[in-house]
């Protein structure tokens, strides 16, 4: 009886053993393209919810209890997922390194081309917004707000229209901030704006988006005075599938889209495309949209030496907007979705602007890998914009206002309008016109990387561009009257016009771009370091049909060199701590109005380029479950292009302001904190110090003959740069409430946001001294979760968001005025921000 108790137990302890048995398994996930970690890799046993994330050094470890044969499953978002059989049997498991590949075709290649900055190796300030991110967190708001917790970044929704936001870097605006698309420069060749209601489908097809602030990794001569926002969009699948997904939202805001891909099919094709349409009414009054955008890429493998990638997107839209600012009696009065530029006319809404474009990109991409240590990436693209944004050509240029009415809610009463618009002579006093901004840009952009040996690594290339901008107005209505007559053709007498003609003014601008770049890299051990330079040479011409006779209306080309010279180290002094240093000089060309002067084709004669300098100083910590940066920056930019006309008996005299200086200086730190698995902290502070540094005076004008007949005075020395927020900081929480259910929450503080001003007008020397108008500062709060689920074959993401979540009134732009009869500065208006929004959208995957 003794030895069959006995028995029992010891066969009960061995089962028990066997239950609760742990194995501990370990290992570490690095990205195949780049040898860098991936950070927050999901690793299980498949069919359980055993298992880890990756930490920031790709690590990971668990245990698993019970035995036997089980299947590991590793996947990341972007990363084609790994399955690796394990024994489980008590004892400790190392897989390893394992290599996870991207499940993208072409997608390093297109990263080596874009100068994508990689973590704890290339020597410059970064943040970086993948996918997941951006689905989880874009909702209904516009493509660039998924940056607004990012250092040094301000995004402004300006008057609140789909697609008008602005950015700013560092307190640069978009003309000193390059924006790349798959490594392509998308600034304009004219101004070096970015306008992003050109690129709203962007938000569907994008692939991570990189922020680099400062003079930034990318090896091309680029305008990164503030910094470099690099875009990559999706390339094609590299494994067969789609979605479907849907969204709506406040204000009749809805969106449906589809995407598809054939994946690699055994001839070596590969197909991926998306769709989207997005409707609604605004959120601000009279600013109504309808938008689509598409996506192709077509990829063909042909050896394992060669592949061929055509990709093509754009994104038709159109969307009324609000163009002028508000007053403090406005605001209050109409509060803040008012938009006085629209009315009703004939019952329907109609705006006074409203804007219309369509730009669509083409690349087609060739990569060839020459041998083990030698690849060449070619793109060949072009882009056809047209569009433009209409309002009133009038001799009396704000005529409608006359006909707003504040006990309709201040809107203009356009049926008034058009009843009061005819002339006796059948004329018309105003017509409404469109004013078009139609452009061919082609380019073509090869670089080519050889690895010397396991330490150096050179690359070089050409940056070739052309670029025909076509600007004119067109009368869209006459607005009751018969014909408009126009008399700014100054080569012609004043002419009557019909719905169709050109009016106000018809130019072309032509631009050429020819650039050479180089960079050589040093990477061993602990180090990292590179030294790159560039230099392009750009021209431009001005072809006026309207000021000018016919056989002198186009001018001599105008040419201007220019170019950037960069370094910067980064040193890993274990595998927790780094630093970095860089530092660099940029000399950019004038941009094309600071060359042909009063919208004329009179040439500046002493046009010269703007000089940057640029320094900074960084520090990371690594550590399981957090990471941290902190840097520091300095940027000096001389010879800021002002160009001051002044008028004598009618005609216009121009000087060049030169030796406008500025400084921009601060501190950045972010932080991100795995607490556990299901827990996720991140962290920004942003504190900025921009100021103008001198005043001009006494600057002399001289007319043809060199006669001196005025002078200018800048009073602009210790005045706060305006028109972006100099403190940003920011915290946002990620809980994993139950497996698939993720809760969201961001807080947002933006202050020390001076008003946007024309340091010219400040001529007057009762401006000496005094700095720029400071708006209130303003908190926001965003929430958001996303639900993971399947169904009947699909994977299901729903999500739901709400921006402004206390409906905060704040003013996110503003426009400085003059000094009142107290010598204080005085505000013309306000861009209102917008309230509390909210979206759902349904994504279903197969």
């Amino acid at each position: 009886m003794f030895n069959k108790l006995l028995s029992l137990v010891i066969a009960l302890m061995c089962l028990t053993s066997t239950l609760f048995a742990q194995t501990l398994i370990k290992g570490k996930v690095i990205d195949e393209a780049s040898n860098e970690a991936v950070i927050g890799a999901n690793v299980s046993i498949e069919g359980t919810t055993v298992g880890a994330i990756t930490d920031f050094n790709g690590d990971f470890a668990f245990e698993a209890k019970g035995e036997g044969d089980k299947t590991l499953v590793i996947s990341f978002v972007g990363m084609q997922s790994i399955k690796q059989n394990v024994n489980l049997n008590g004892n400790s498991i190392d897989i390893g390194q394992v290599e996870m590949a991207s499940d993208a075709i072409g997608l390093q290649e297109v990263e080596v081309m874009a100068s994508i900055a990689v973590d704890r190796k290339t020597p410059v300030a970064v943040s970086t917004v993948s996918a997941e991110k951006i689905d989880m967190k874009l909702g209904n708001s516009e493509f660039p707000q998924v940056l607004k917790s990012s250092p040094g970044v301000y995004v402004s929704d300006a008057g609140g229209g789909y697609g008008d936001s602005r950015i700013s870097l560092r307190g640069f605006d978009s003309e000193n901030v390059a924006v790349m698309i798959n490594g392509v420069p998308v600034n304009d060749m004219e101004n070096g704006k970015v306008y992003w209601s050109n690129w709203a489908g962007l938000g569907d097809v994008t692939k991570t988006m990189q922020v680099q602030r400062g003079l930034g990794a990318s090896k091309l001569a680029v305008p990164s005075v503030g910094g470099t926002i690099n875009i990559l969009t999706k390339t094609t699948d590299a494994e067969k599938g789609g979605s479907v997904f849907m969204g709506m939202g406040n204000d009749g805001y809805l969106k449906t889209g589809v995407t598809l891909s054939t994946g690699m099919m055994d001839n070596g094709w590969a197909v991926s495309t998306a769709l989207s349409k997005t409707t609604g009414n605004g959120y601000v009054d009279g600013t109504a949209f309808e938008a689509y955008s598409y996506f192709l890429n077509i990829s063909k493998k042909i050896n394992d030496k060669h592949t061929l990638a055509f990709t093509t997107f754009g994104a038709p839209q159109t969307h009324g907007q609000r163009r002028s600012y508000l007053t403090e009696e406005e605001y209050e009065r109409n509060g803040k979705r008012y938009n006085k530029d629209w009315g009703y006319r004939n019952g329907q809404e109609f705006n006074t602007n409203e804007n219309f474009y369509h730009k669509p990109q083409m690349s087609l991409n060739h990569y060839w890998t020459i041998n083990e240590k030698t690849d060449l990436s070619t793109s060949a693209y072009v882009s056809v914009g047209q569009g433009g944004g209409t309002g009133i050509i009038s001799e009396d240029r704000h005529y409608e206002s006359a006909y707003r009415d504040n006990s309709t809610g201040g809107i203009i009463d356009w049926d008034a309008y058009v009843a009061n618009n005819r002339n006796e002579d059948g004329s018309s006093k105003g017509a409404y016109r469109a004013g078009y901004n139609n452009h061919l840009w082609t380019g073509a952009l090869s670089t080519l990387t050889h690895q010397m040996n396991d330490n150096w690594t050179v690359t070089g290339g050409l940056d070739l561009r052309y670029y025909l901008g076509e600007h004119y107005q067109q009368v869209e209505d006459l607005l009751g009257g018969d014909y408009y007559v126009d008399n700014q053709m100054k080569s012609m007498p004043a002419r009557q016009t019909q719905v169709g003609d050109k009016v106000g003014y018809h130019n072309d601008g032509r631009v050429q771009w020819q650039g050479l770049f180089g960079q050589i890299e040093y990477n061993k051990d602990k180090l990292s370091a590179f030294f790159s330079g560039a230099v392009s040479h750009q021209a431009y011409q001005r072809i006026d049909y309207f000021s000018y006779e016919s056989g002198t209306e186009t001018t001599d080309w105008q040419s201007f060199l220019g170019g950037s010279a960069k370094a910067g180290a980064n040193y890993n002094i274990n595998a927790h701590h780094n630093v970095f240093i860089n530092g660099g000089y940029i000399s950019r060309q004038p941009f094309f109005n600071a060359v042909f002067l009063n919208y004329q084709n009179d040439i500046n004669p002493n046009a010269v380029n703007e000089k940057i300098m640029s320094g900074e100083v960084g520090y990371g910590y690594r550590n399981r479950g957090f990471k941290m940066n902190v840097n520091g920056y300095y940027t000096y930019w001389q010879d800021k292009s002002f160009v001051k006309t002044v008028w004598e008996d009618g005609v216009p005299y121009t000087a060049n302001l030169l030796g406008v200086n500025a400084l921009h200086k601060g501190i950045e730190f972010d932080m991100t904190y795995r607490i556990n698995p299901k827990l996720t902290v991140t962290a920004m502070a942003s504190l900025g110090d921009w100021k103008w540094l001198n005043d001009l005076e006494d600057v002399q004008i001289f007319d043809d003959q060199q006669n001196a007949i005025d002078t200018v005075n800048v009073y602009i020395a210790g005045a706060e740069v305006g028109n972006s927020a100099q403190t940003t900081a920011a915290i946002g929480v990620e809980y994993e409430v139950f497996p698939k259910l993720k809760l969201t929450a961001d807080w947002n503080y933006f202050g020390n946001l001076f008003a946007d001003y024309d340091p010219l007008r400040r001529d007057s020397e009762e401006y000496k001294g005094k700095g720029a108008y400071e708006m209130p500062s303003y908190t926001l709060v965003d929430l958001g979760f996303n639900y993971g689920f399947k169904m009947g074959g699909f994977d299901g993401i729903f999500n739901f968001r709400v921006n402004n979540v206390f409906d905060t009134d704040y003013a996110v732009q503003g426009l400085q005025g003059g000094l009142d009869d107290a010598g204080n500065m005085g505000m013309s208006g306000y861009y209102m921000g917008l309230g509390r929004t909210y979206s759902v959208g349904l994504k279903m995957s197969f």
